[in-house]
């Protein structure tokens, strides 16, 4: 087995993307804040609980990172019309500005080290990652996103 050579890997390469992301995004983003602007330009408006599969953690924490935000002009909030106890969260321009910056820095990190094998491998590398990823996370993730779609579609 190659478990000890694959996590030696996996370590350096997810911490040259961590590190890099950090330089490029600072001062103005995120990764997690990437990941809220990326997922609300996908589904346009959402409800702050509806994040938390996204991002991974709680919702005292993605409370705070939407304060950020807000202050930051990346999202507006705003309550709803017919519930006044629901709160929607939206993309800006200036976050989408910021959005569309960050997913082309992390398009440039990963495509510079894709392009350093041929086509046919990053084919195969993408084919065996998803292998090797639990497939009931992976079910999860897909019925999560699924749900998050219907529930936005329902209030809308």
């Amino acid at each position: 087995m190659q478990t000890t050579e694959f996590a030696k890997i996996w370590s350096r390469m997810a911490k040259d993307y961590k590190v890099h992301m950090e330089q490029q995004l600072a001062p103005s983003l995120t990764e997690a804040q990437l990941t809220v602007l990326e997922v609300l330009n996908e589904y346009g408006r959402m409800k702050p609980s509806q994040l938390i599969p996204y991002l991974a953690t709680t919702p005292a924490a993605v409370t705070m990172l939407l304060d950020r935000m807000e202050r930051n002009r990346l999202v507006t909030r705003f309550r709803d019309v017919k519930d006044r106890r629901i709160v929607w969260i939206v993309i800006s321009d200036q976050g989408r500005e910021e959005a569309e910056r960050g997913l082309q820095i992390r398009d440039d990190f990963l495509g510079s080290a894709l392009n350093r094998i041929s086509q046919h491998n990053q084919n195969l590398l993408v084919y065996l990652l998803g292998k090797i990823t639990t497939k009931t996370k992976t079910s999860a993730s897909a019925s999560e996103a699924k749900g998050v779609k219907e529930q936005i579609e329902r209030a809308e």
